[in-house]
């Protein structure tokens, strides 16, 4: 059952940032040939109007097939007979419909928290006989009531920056800058653990807020932006080199993570929020990760969009179709590796 919800769930991320781009190009009078769901041979399909709809088999992707998309049309509803503008917002539709639906589930997420996390610290870790604190933290200067701005210089939205920071840092200590009885303090050589054992964790407490309308909202946009800086972090990582070509993962292993995902939980409501938790992240990582200046992504697209922008002259649609195929055929090997890793994960 778990295997089928995490589909679904992907299927329906696909299918939001494609129907992002159908809805803009039909309200700028482009002509949409298909919209299709999946990639593959065709499951169902029918015609509407102009456009065919289809289901396909593989549930890893998906498009909307434009007139004059990919190569030159006399259509006057063509997509490149229409003004550059025009053409830029829908490009751009579908990655920023995954990032607005990331916020809107976000909003739902938090309406189901019992209440609002902030950043500021309450109390610390002690001994359960003595009661004396036991937190690194605490003897490397941090107080109750300090509420945390940056970490490393990194700018903290939500408490879930300070549990990335802390858990992913390379380094024993950290450099925080606070702000105390209205002073923002800068504290060197910071660490977390148990000052006792030496253990590395989070060593303390933060304070909540009530789950009002403006705490909820507040805390969702916040939090969205930190998971969208936590894929550009992720990216960066990436090639820099941090992250070995085994860990990636494809849509096999999304999948298979989505399904995990939806068995975390002692009761419906616990397993529901870790899902829409894991969710909210794939959704917001797949629309920044389109709008990358890559050929054959939607920011691919908008580079030679921008460059027409400028120029005052499209590029030969031949010249960006090669490209654009070129890309394709590279997305494809990288998408094969990738589920070639998810199933050895999967057999292992």
């Amino acid at each position: 059952m778990s295997v089928v919800i995490a589909i679904l769930i992907f299927g329906l991320i696909i299918a939001v940032h494609e129907l992002g781009h159908f809805t803009v190009a039909k309200l700028c009078g482009v002509k949409v040939n298909e919209f299709a769901l999946g990639m593959g041979p065709k499951l169902l399909h029918f015609k509407k109007g102009e456009t065919e709809y289809s289901l396909r088999l593989f549930p890893i992707g998906g498009f909307c097939a434009m007139e004059g998309e990919d190569d030159s049309s006399d259509d006057k509803r063509a997509f490149r007979c229409k003004p550059v503008w025009q053409r830029i917002l829908v490009v751009i539709a579908g990655a920023t419909v995954n990032i607005l639906t990331g916020v809107i589930l976000t909003v739902i997420l938090a309406s189901m928290y019992k209440s609002i996390p902030s950043t500021t610290i309450n109390y610390f870790a002690s001994d359960s006989d003595t009661k004396e604190i036991i937190a690194s933290s605490y003897e490397s200067g941090l107080r109750e009531g300090d509420k945390i701005l940056r970490i490393n210089g990194l700018k903290v939205f939500t408490y879930s920056d300070i549990s990335y920071q802390i858990a992913s840092a390379s380094a024993d200590s950290f450099t925080l800058e606070v702000e105390r009885a209205g002073k923002n303090i800068i504290l060197e050589n910071v660490t977390f653990g148990n000052k006792n054992t030496g253990e590395k964790s989070r060593d303390f407490v933060i304070k909540t807020l009530p789950k009002t309308a403006g705490n909820v909202l507040s805390y969702s946009f916040k939090d969205s932006v930190s998971t969208a800086r936590l894929i550009w972090i992720s990216l960066g990582d990436l090639i820099k080199g941090k992250y070995k070509a085994d860990e990636l993962s494809g849509p096999v292993g999304t999948i298979s993570v989505i399904g995990q995902a939806t068995e975390v939980g002692e009761n419906l409501r616990e397993k529901t929020m870790s899902l829409l938790n894991l969710t909210i992240f794939i959704t917001i990582n797949i629309g920044i990760f389109n709008l990358l200046p890559l050929p054959a992504l939607d920011g691919g697209r908008l580079v030679f969009l921008l460059i027409e922008a400028v120029r005052r002259k499209p590029l030969k649609p031949e010249y960006e179709a090669y490209v654009h195929a070129i890309g394709m055929l590279l997305l494809f090997g990288l998408m094969i590796f990738a589920t070639y890793n998810d199933i050895i994960r999967l057999k292992g």
